[in-house]
């Protein structure tokens, strides 16, 4: 049996489970543990410029591979820097795991130099959580962490390890656990027989069915499946913010995304629904509106593998508790054969009723000859990427912008703050994504408020020759908080605009990267061409937008799925 220190258990720990980058910032607590990074070449650390931004650049490495990312931070403020990065994965379910430091086990309580109680303040946030005693429990304490991180529902685990369990001076057995077992924690993958037959009785009764598709479907590696599922029944289909890209946006049966900001076509059929599949939805408030309201007509099946997140927002009829990639195979084994030309027989109503929504055309914008509209700027990054780019954005009206006009046609190309709404998130995540595809496109869209929260990372980005693009929709406001000011204050805008900007062009030169500016829309096209031709650069296009456009469609407040605002003039 080979002996080592602690450190050297934690990064052969990493080793041995296949962890490729970390993403972190040294100080007092974790330098054992540095050392032993510094002494290998398997695991890779990725120097951050704030830990914020390292849980976010684990968070977009997650979302746009499925394997578990990983933060190595110290103890006090290093741990709690983190947090907004670990409850913005916590929302989503994306698979973390966090290394923090912790000050030497006899201080702890002792309100010693950088303490804080790591696992306390992230106990609301994370899926589970370890302070590690003693060093020979290192790889057991590691090793079922990441197995939590990304079995079952994914989400955030930190490992808290003192200081003195990572001594270097002192060395102890290593013995990497081959299998990770916990009694108490046995997730429930495949669903119930009777309720998979009850499922199926439902669907294929139906006349008006929907497919509506969350981001349990990515997370299950089932976007084939759901297609499948779609096409055999000839399902109108409408995706979460989170689920954009498990069905593609280009297939003609995709409706797009649905709820606050969902296209007029995506709410109306859902709140027309006799028939509603979910499929690794949880029924948010984005989504539904008043509950009350919710799609009066429809039976809802419900399938989940978080059984608590069934029925809690939402009375369901049929619920599924199971993994999605399991349970679609379960359903579509069970319908069996289908006769795809009565089934498109039996729905040609529904599909004449839904095309009929379609053609309101709810996204159609009118250009400007001397503004440009943040649409046709999407709709640019769309032309110029193939639609084959890794799309991370930041919060606010940029975000439902890229999520409306950029349709995905893939999963886990779409990378944003769905649950918790994080601005500063773009960057960093745009980053873990380039670091986990160095031969893609990773573009961010985000904007002048978003962009400045994390922006220290250009310099991240330029040690590391990250060349991402960045499409920053400068309103030289805060678009959303000014749009609902509109809306509900009046145009009272307390606060949201932004009157000390930065050169931006200026500022990403200074960290050694290219700075377009853009102000008029015949600048547009040659701009964004200029930006994409730069493959081994980081290109920061700061474009100054119509300062007063919103985002539409959107729900009217307490109303029905399918109340809706079109434009500041037109309401359903």
């Amino acid at each position: 049996m080979e002996m080592m220190s602690g450190a050297a258990m934690v990064v052969r720990t990493l080793k041995d489970l296949g962890v490729k980058h970390v993403f972190g910032y040294p100080g007092g607590a974790v330098l054992d543990i540095y050392d032993a990074l510094y002494a290998q070449e398997d695991v890779e650390h990725v120097l951050v410029r704030h830990e914020q931004g390292a849980a976010h650049m684990a968070d977009g490495y997650a979302r746009s591979t499925g394997i578990t990312g990983t933060v190595l931070v110290t103890s006090g403020p290093g741990a709690t820097n983190t947090l907004t990065g670990i409850a913005t994965a916590y929302m989503d379910s994306i698979p973390m795991v966090i290394l923090s430091g912790q000050v030497p086990s006899m201080h702890i309580g002792e309100d010693a130099f950088q303490e804080t109680d790591m696992v306390g303040c992230s106990r609301p946030v994370v899926k589970h959580s370890f302070l590690v005693k003693r060093a020979v429990d290192i790889p057991e304490a590691i090793a079922k962490a990441y197995y939590i991180a990304n079995t079952g529902r994914p989400g955030p685990v930190v490992v808290d390890l003192p200081k003195d369990i990572v001594n270097v001076l002192e060395e102890h057995p290593y013995q990497f656990p081959e299998d990770v077992t916990m009694r108490s924690y046995n997730p429930t993958l495949k669903g119930h027989s009777k309720q998979i037959k009850k499922a199926s009785k439902v669907l294929l009764e139906a006349k008006r069915p929907i497919l509506y598709v969350g981001g349990g479907a990515i997370a299950a590696q089932a976007s084939e499946l759901v297609t499948e599922i779609a096409e055999k029944l000839n399902l109108p289909v409408t995706s979460t913010l989170m689920g954009l890209g498990a069905f593609s946006g280009v297939h003609e049966q995709s409706l797009g995304m649905l709820g606050m900001h969902g296209t007029l076509e995506s709410n109306k059929a859902m709140h027309n629904a006799d028939c509603i599949l979910a499929l690794g939805a949880r029924f948010d408030d984005r989504v539904t509106n008043n509950v009350e309201k919710f799609c009066p007509h429809a039976t809802i099946i419900h399938v989940d593998i978080d059984p608590a997140s069934i029925s809690k927002t939402v009375a369901v009829h049929v619920p599924v508790v199971g993994s999605v990639d399991q349970v679609a195979k379960q359903l579509l084994a069970q319908m069996g054969d289908i006769n795809t030309a009565k089934q498109k027989e039996k729905l040609a109503d529904w599909w004449e009723q839904i095309e009929q929504w379609r053609g309101r055309s709810c996204l159609d914008f009118k250009k400007d000859d001397k503004l440009i509209k943040p649409q046709e700027v999407i709709q640019s990054v769309y032309k110029h990427t193939n639609g084959d780019a890794y799309v991370s954005s930041d919060v606010g009206q940029h975000q439902m912008f890229a999520a409306l006009y950029y349709p995905f046609a893939k999963p886990r190309r779409w990378i944003n703050s769905g649950g918790l709404g994080t601005m500063g998130f773009g960057l960093p995540a745009a980053m873990g994504v380039q670091m986990a595809h160095r031969d893609a496109t990773s573009v961010v869209i985000t904007g002048d408020g978003s962009i400045q929260m994390n922006i220290q990372e250009l310099s991240t980005c330029l040690q590391y020759k990250l060349p991402i693009k960045i499409i920053s929709l400068n309103n030289r406001a805060l678009g959303m908080v000014r749009q609902w000011q509109d809306m509900n204050y009046k145009s009272r805008y307390s606060s949201s605009y932004m009157d000390s900007m930065p050169d931006f062009v200026k500022l990403a030169e200074a960290y050694g990267h290219i700075g377009i500016r853009v102000e008029h829309p015949d600048e547009l096209d040659a701009a964004m061409e200029r930006c994409f031709a730069e493959k081994d650069r980081l290109v920061f296009m700061d474009i100054a937008i119509d300062q007063n456009e919103h985002v539409y469609p959107m729900q009217i407040k307490f109303g029905a799925m399918d109340d809706m605002r079109l434009s500041k003039t037109e309401r359903t």
